[in-house]
C-alpha cells in the first residue's frame, strides 16, 4: 500500500477514545489528513458487507482501505495511517516489528473486547 493517495478508515465513532484518536491524528497529519475519509462502522455496515467485511469484525478492529480497494486491519491499519505522519513514522516502524506487532495485536484485541463488553456492544 502506498503512503500517499486516499484512504477510508472504518472505525467505531461511538467510542469516545476512538474519536479522540481521530482528532489527534487529523491535527498531527495536517494536509496528509485531508486524504483520509473517516467512516463510522455503524453507518457503513452495508458498504463493509459489499467489500466482504463483517461489520462485527470492523467493530472489533480498525479497517483501512486504500484508493485501489485493498483493505488492511488491526495493527497493520494503524501502521498504514502512522506512516503518513512524519512524527509517527518511527512508531509505525516499531509497532510493525513482528514480536511487537503480535504483542500489541493481542493487547489491542483484549482491550477492544473489554470496552465493547462494558458498553454492552460486544458482538456475539
Amino acid at each position: 500500500m502506498s503512503p500517499t493517495g486516499s484512504l477510508k478508515v472504518y472505525y467505531d465513532a461511538v467510542c469516545p477514545g476512538c474519536r479522540r484518536d481521530r482528532a489527534r491524528y487529523e491535527r498531527w497529519a495536517g494536509e496528509a489528513g485531508e486524504q483520509v475519509a473517516w467512516c463510522d462502522v455503524t453507518t457503513y455496515q452495508q458498504a463493509l458487507r459489499d467489500k466482504g467485511i463483517d461489520p462485527q469484525a470492523a467493530l472489533l478492529s480498525l479497517h483501512v482501505e486504500d484508493d485501489a480497494g485493498r483493505i488492511v486491519d488491526g495493527i497493520d491499519a494503524y501502521v498504514l495511517l502512522m506512516q503518513r505522519v512524519p512524527r509517527l513514522r518511527p512508531l509505525a516502524w516499531l509497532i510493525g516489528l513482528p514480536g511487537v506487532k503480535a504483542l500489541l495485536s493481542w493487547c489491542y484485541d483484549h482491550w477492544v473486547r473489554r470496552r465493547l463488553a462494558r458498553e454492552g456492544r460486544l458482538p456475539d
